[in-house]
């Protein structure tokens, strides 16, 4: 059995608020945690107060591994404690140096990772369809500096993998993929961390599978596993043998047990958002003054997130957000600011020179979506988005 837990508060900066009085107005929250029932959990973690085994490869931490290979249909797999610590682990198994081509239409772990491993993101657009990097645009911006792309899936959307993946062999680029959003997610019956040479999955807890927090790569090369365990455990190789600088990121018993529990339930999870999905779709489909997305073809997606693009010439998308909050349903303007609009970014990249996400970031919201949102709940926040919308 799931139990869902509200971690807006924590997660995200606080909404307007309604004048209508507490009792009457239910707030819905733009993300909850799914969770096992607390007896299936502390099942679960028993033993580990026997063992005392609590980190460092522990028995739960192998068993997550092995049934995580199995679900993704990978060769190899490797946890981490979060998924911004995989992947700076990937950047640098691959020894990546100079220039790495990304997309601005992210969150900030992206581009971090790569400034923080002394690396030069280069921004490319993306598709206004599916929000991804736009890989026809790819190789105009590949330099003698280029050692890899660096694509991000976006909202369970998935990248043209076959088209950045014939471009990287052309130009000898390594191919890491941010797929945070994309757990679960098959293309063609294909399992999505199969592409590229690594791919990095987060398991935070806004996720459609976490371990509270947590993050795993994959990838096909078994040589890479044994430089991913030095690089997340201070670089030990044995009890007295040290091979190179790494730092901690190991994902300890705790959370592989919270993850164990979470992987029973991960079809009967993703099955219930894509009935909430479906209501949106049936609801907001002709709805004017707003975009849905159209499913991928071929793509078995995860229903992550339920993006909504305000098409109107006059953007009103901030007015929409401060309505919804007003009702207590709260939203995410998700992504914004592009990542090139950062402080830390501003005088490196001018978003102007990627127009399509510079637009969509201004126009998209991410409303509500979670496995025990009720489709009366649904229909209330699509009946205020058709009010809103009406008075143009």
């Amino acid at each position: 059995m799931l139990h869902i837990v509200d971690i807006q508060s924590a997660a995200f900066p606080s909404h307007p608020t309604s004048n209508k009085p507490e009792s009457i107005l239910k707030a819905i929250p733009v993300t909850k945690s799914a969770l096992p029932s607390f007896e299936e959990y502390t099942d679960e973690i028993r033993e580990l107060w026997t063992s005392g085994w609590l980190t460092n490869n522990g028995t739960k931490h192998q068993q997550l591994e092995h049934e995580l290979i199995d679900y993704l249909g990978v060769e190899q797999l490797s946890l981490f404690t979060n998924g911004h610590l995989a992947l700076e682990a990937a950047i640098e198994a691959l020894g990546l140096t100079g220039e790495v081509i990304t997309t601005p239409f992210t969150f900030a772990s992206t581009s971090h990772a790569l400034i923080r491993k002394g690396l030069t993101p280069v921004y490319g657009d993306i598709r206004p369809d599916d929000f991804t990097l736009d890989a026809t645009k790819i190789e105009r911006l590949i330099t003698t500096k280029t050692s890899a792309i660096l694509p991000v899936h976006v909202y369970g959307n998935v990248c043209d993998v076959e088209l950045i993946e014939a471009i990287a062999k052309r130009h000898n680029l390594k191919v890491i993929y941010d797929a945070a959003h994309t757990f679960g997610v098959n293309v063609n019956g294909r399992g999505i961390g199969t592409f590229g040479d690594i791919s990095m999955f987060s398991f935070h807890a806004t996720k459609v599978f976490h371990t509270i927090e947590g993050g795993a790569l994959t990838y096909n090369d078994p040589a890479l596993k044994a430089r991913f365990d030095q690089l997340k455990n201070f670089g030990i190789t044995g009890p007295e043998t040290v091979e190179v600088p790494g730092g901690n990121a190991k994902m300890n018993e705790f959370q592989a047990a919270m993850g164990l529990c979470n992987l029973r339930h991960i079809d009967e999870t993703i099955a219930r958002r894509k009935r909430v999905r479906e209501q949106y779709d049936a609801l907001l489909n002709n709805v004017r003054g707003i975009r849905i997305l159209t499913p991928q073809s071929g793509v078995e997606t995860n229903h992550s997130y339920y993006p909504v693009i305000l098409t109107a010439e006059e953007n009103r998308r901030d007015e929409l957000y401060d309505a919804l909050a007003k009702e207590g349903i709260f939203t995410r303007k998700y992504f914004y600011p592009l990542v090139t609009d950062y402080a830390w970014n501003q005088n490196r990249f001018a978003s102007r020179r990627t127009p399509i996400a510079r637009e969509i970031a201004e126009r998209v919201l991410t409303l509500p979506l979670y496995p025990d949102l009720a489709l009366e709940d649904v229909t209330r926040i699509c009946m205020v988005i058709q009010e809103r919308m009406m008075k143009r």
